[in-house]
């Protein structure tokens, strides 16, 4: 798998990232965990299938992987399992993130699974939380999911921090993340965030797919402004899958099926190369939660897609306030 380097951040990644949203807690919104986790889904029972799928990972060439203070036991899982393994630090790169709290107490039918607080306060509690799993693993640390509305990157002091945090050690670069469909008006804030003159935000993470491609454009000033991307959510939580049951994707599901079998690949790989062919993707995030869809997902790379193809594609987005209201009312299983 090839590599490149992380923008202008020092960070090197591969093409390919591993996420593991999906599998550090019980419950999530992707489509399909019924069918890819164990009907026991205890702490023990998710560890196993994680080691497993972190294994598989490093093998296939993967060299980034991404994590949460919200996601469950994800940051313990990966640090138990690179003890394990006795993986050093800066053989892989690693991402966290703060801002969300994992609220739902390992239970699948929670009121409330995660609660958002883009505070200082917030941000030095879960960096602390994160250092104590991570330690000296931590390359990148990113605010999650910031937005315009949080006023986050608004805040003198927080951007303060953030950027201490990366002179002294901390972690080795600052990153944000986006969701919704104001996404290109918080890129535009965090590309011109600076502190003494110094840039604040080494990489962003932001949604990118053939059903939401509405970035690509801000993506790729932020790309030439040397800010590494990272492309997440690639198969729009399971839309883009063979898992896609949705009532109102039948006509989608089928026409990702038939240019899948024009290509001789499966629709998970068809909208992978997709959000790869975008030179300004530095790396794309798998959410991969078995070693079957890992090894899908690594296929991807060796994919084609001709101009018909990629316009047929390119069809296919959606306008970002339905793509963002259908994600929304993705339920929690």
């Amino acid at each position: 798998m090839t590599e490149r380097p992380l923008g202008r951040s020092g960070l090197v990644v591969s093409r390919l990232g591993l996420g593991l949203a999906a599998i550090g807690r019980p419950a999530y919104i992707n489509l399909g965990r019924a069918r890819d986790l164990p009907a026991a889904r205890t702490p023990e029972a998710l560890y196993r299938q994680t080691a497993g799928l972190l294994d598989a990972a490093r093998a296939a060439g993967v060299r980034y992987l991404d994590v949460a203070r919200s996601y469950g036991r994800a940051e313990e899982f990966l640090a138990r399992w690179l003890a394990e393994r006795g993986v050093p630090p800066r053989a892989l790169t690693i991402g966290s993130k703060w801002g969300y709290r994992y609220t739902a107490g390992w239970t699948l039918d929670a009121a409330v699974h995660e609660q958002k607080e883009l505070s200082l306060a917030r941000f030095e509690a879960q960096l602390a939380e994160s250092r104590a799993h991570l330690g000296p693993y931590l390359d990148l640390y990113q605010i999650h999911s910031a937005t315009a509305e949080s006023r986050c990157l608004d805040d003198a002091a927080l951007l303060r921090a953030l950027v201490a945090g990366r002179r002294e050690g901390a972690y080795r670069a600052v990153g944000l993340t986006l969701s919704g469909p104001s996404s290109a008006c918080t890129l535009e804030l965090a590309l011109a965030a600076r502190v003494d003159g110094e840039r604040v935000f080494d990489a962003v993470q932001a949604t990118f797919n053939c059903l939401e491609p509405s970035l690509a454009g801000p993506l790729a000033r932020a790309h030439d402004a040397g800010v590494g991307v990272i492309a997440k959510e690639v198969f729009a939580n399971g839309r883009l899958t063979d898992a896609n049951t949705l009532v109102g994707d039948t006509s989608l599901v089928r026409g990702l099926r038939a240019a899948a079998a024009a290509r001789c690949c499966s629709i998970d790989q068809l909208a992978l190369a997709f959000v790869l062919v975008h030179p300004f993707v530095d790396m794309a995030l798998s959410g991969a939660v078995t070693t079957a869809q890992l090894a899908s997902h690594t296929g991807a790379l060796a994919v084609t897609l001709d101009d018909d193809t990629r316009a047929l594609l390119a069809a296919m987005a959606e306008p970002p306030e339905q793509y963002w209201a259908t994600r929304a009312r993705l339920p929690w299983h």
